[in-house]
């Protein structure tokens, strides 16, 4: 069952919504300002976040932003005022999927949600996942634990090299061709720099690696 998070401080509003979505087998959860919602963003972690622009304290502009530097697999869809085409704008700009205007049709709600999860489903379908990490092949972003961790294109693409064959152990010139392509003729070495500097981003320890793991005379791997 999908989670959807209402962030709307208007009781009238959150309540017609929860009834409606429920109707159609989602699960809701409710806050009624921005700070609320942010919490309740990390610690329930909704599918889809239906978030209203006008918020006590924490605008919902700022809320979006703020989701959307936190979690990408997150959908979200804000609330607008008739002809407020400003707020459209900035919304999306800040990282939401969708808006909608009030006053609205709950059936259009509904279909707007199924929309952008299936979007989504779509977009994930190529992204990898191995325990806290995340590599997004589309976007060639690297996540740990839901933040994203900047790589070099090279780190990215060994990185890549791994997390498509986890527990497969490389040799040096195998990630030399995967990183740098079967033209380059420089000193395999480089692939030892590149590595002690992926793990000293992506290691809780470096100097112990749980991940990246040396395959004594051979080369390396990712261990699952």
């Amino acid at each position: 069952m999908n989670k959807i998070l209402l962030i709307e401080d208007e009781e009238s509003i959150r309540g017609f919504l929860k009834i409606n979505l429920k109707r159609n087998n989602f699960e809701v959860i409710e806050a009624v300002n921005g700070e609320e919602g942010l919490n309740l963003v990390r610690k329930e972690k909704p599918d889809i976040v239906i978030l209203d622009i006008m918020l006590p304290g924490i605008d919902g502009f700022r809320v979006c932003r703020i989701i959307r530097e936190e979690n990408r697999d997150i959908g979200i869809i804000m609330l607008t005022a008739k002809g407020q085409d400003m707020d459209k704008i900035m919304g999306l700009e800040y990282g939401a999927d969708d808006y909608i205007v009030k006053p609205f049709n709950p059936l259009e709600v509904v279909l707007r949600i199924k929309a952008i999860l299936r979007r989504l489903k779509e977009d994930n379908s190529a992204v990898i996942k191995i325990d806290k990490y995340k590599l997004d092949p589309y976007s060639k972003k690297f996540y740990k634990d839901g933040k994203e961790i900047y790589l070099t294109p090279k780190e990215y693409l060994i990185v890549k090299t791994f997390m498509e064959n986890p527990n497969r152990a490389f040799s040096r010139d195998e990630l030399l061709d995967s990183a740098w392509g079967k033209d380059y003729f420089g000193d395999s070495k480089i692939i030892d720099v590149n590595i002690r500097r992926i793990r000293a981003k992506i290691e809780d320890n470096p100097s112990e690696p749980k991940y990246i793991e040396t395959i004594w005379g051979m080369g390396y791997r990712w261990k699952q």
